[in-house]
């Protein structure tokens, strides 16, 4: 006889929003610009010299003005947690001041006094894709080793100010992203077309160490606090079964293996040591680095999970549309509107991957379809989406996680990817949505930033109400 496979009474859930993709306000209270007020088109275009109108981030969904209105439609669902970031230029407007920005503080006072009025668990990320502009024009972004001191004394701000109200804590969003979109995760000035490997691992080097270190600092705060890195995971499956395409899907993971290798393991794996001895690349790593990455290892392993992808060696490489991590099609897949493959069965693997390899707790924060969705008249007469399509999305994938814990995976919770409609970061469009609720504002800015509640609303709500029990298998 089985036993009936479920989530733990503690699980977490709920959803994830980024501040520069749903804040607004760009330059409300003091607020420096950052790297994606020059990203109008997000990663798909090219920057500009300055913030221009037809960047829909600059306005967001203006949950600057209306986050206590968007915080009650979370509690509605019954979140039980929430993953937001914070804005880096928000807190020090030019990334290299020695003091706070207190109206920017103040306003993060304000949001976690409204989930707390809700009981919803905070999940902060440091710094997701928003890099002071005025560091990257000034010192290339995280190709400077200076950028450590100057991350050490945000995060120290931010453990400081809110270390008694927030326990979880994310040190980088996708931090393995750099490889692909220097510019946006990395905040590194060089086009990426000029940007030698040398500089690229370099600055990967000295994020992992400004990792490490706010680690220490936030157990220094508040040892009762937990760290994590966060990851964009994909699995790559061999396309063939040749040995040389298995060999190639190996090789393709390993590149996202590595940061979170470093991050609980504290050093740089042996295959990563040769591919930069093979490609000529001698790091500045000094002894306090190694002693740092040594000592001061994350708490859990986050990530955020959409598709997975092949790999080959031996065929013409057919790229998969909307991938940021490229790879190849996966001829037995089918794909979202976008080009990314849709595989819940990736994300047990990927659970259990993780868990066989690094022992730490997961946790997902983010994962989610993006889709066009049309707002029609619901059966009470307000304006709603049909998502069955949004819903079978999560539903399977959640039967996954289910199915992964069941395996013996320790997994802290689950924050779906845009809970709220909000700008997507791959392609700076509102047509690309997320939500469970429907913001009204499209891509060339018009719209009233109404909320609508969708169906798949009331769906996230009873899968909450009954803690997975009303999943379909």
């Amino acid at each position: 006889m089985t036993t009936p496979t479920t989530f733990p009474d503690d699980f977490l859930w709920g959803g994830a929003l980024a501040a520069n993709q749903y804040e607004g306000a760009y330059d409300a209270d003091g607020k420096g610009l950052s790297v994606q007020d020059v990203m109008p088109q997000g990663i798909v275009g090219p920057r500009t010299e300055a913030p221009t109108p037809d960047n829909l981030k600059l306005v967001g969904i203006d949950f600057y003005h209306r986050y206590k209105e968007d915080i009650a439609l979370l509690a509605e669902m019954g979140f039980k947690v929430f993953r937001f970031s914070i804005a880096w230029s928000r807190i020090f407007p030019n990334g290299d001041e020695t003091e706070p920005n207190e109206a920017g503080l103040a306003f993060y006072d304000r949001v976690l006094d409204e989930l707390e009025k809700y009981g919803i668990e905070p999940l902060v990320t440091i710094s997701h894709y928003e890099t002071p502009l005025h560091l990257t024009e000034t010192y290339n972004g995280w190709a400077d080793r200076r950028m450590i001191g100057f991350f050490e004394r945000y995060a120290r701000t931010l453990f400081e100010r809110y270390g008694k109200r927030v326990k979880y804590w994310l040190t980088f969003n996708e931090i393995n992203s750099v490889l692909h979109e220097p510019f946006m995760s990395g905040g590194i000035n060089t086009p990426k077309e000029e940007l030698s490997e040398q500089d690229l691992y370099q600055a990967i080097h000295h994020e992992l160490v400004a990792s490490a270190s706010v680690t220490r600092i936030a157990h220094e705060i508040n040892p009762e606090l937990q760290v994590g890195c966060m990851i964009l995971a994909i699995p790559f499956y061999p396309l063939t079964p040749d040995p040389r395409d298995v060999w190639a899907a190996k090789q393709a993971e390993r590149d996202n293996y590595t940061f979170g290798d470093v991050h609980v393991r504290g050093a740089y794996p042996g295959y990563f040591l040769r591919k930069l001895r093979d490609k000529g690349i001698e790091l500045d790593i000094t002894e306090a680095d190694r002693r740092t990455l040594a000592e001061h290892t994350v708490d859990f392993v986050s990530f955020s999970y959409y598709m997975s992808s092949c790999e080959t060696a031996t065929q013409q490489r057919e790229a998969s549309g909307g991938n940021l991590m490229g790879g190849v099609v996966n001829p037995t897949l089918e794909v979202s509107q976008w080009g990314w493959a849709i595989d819940p069965r990736g994300l047990r693997t990927i659970l259990n991957d993780y868990w066989d390899r690094w022992g730490k707790p997961l946790f997902i924060v983010e994962n989610g379809l993006g889709a066009r969705d049309e707002l029609v008249t619901g059966p009470d007469g307000t304006p709603t989406v049909a998502d069955d399509y949004r819903i079978d999305y999560m539903n399977d994938h959640l039967v996954q996680v289910r199915e992964a814990i069941a395996d013996g995976v320790q997994v802290i919770g689950y924050t779906s990817w845009g809970c709220i409609d909000c700008v997507s970061a791959s392609t700076a469009q509102m047509s690309k949505r997320y939500g469970f609720i429907y913001v009204d504002r499209n891509d060339d800015g018009t719209g009233t930033l109404e909320r609508y509640r969708k169906q798949s609303f009331g769906w996230y709500r009873d899968v909450i109400a009954s803690n997975g029990a009303s999943l379909k298998a």
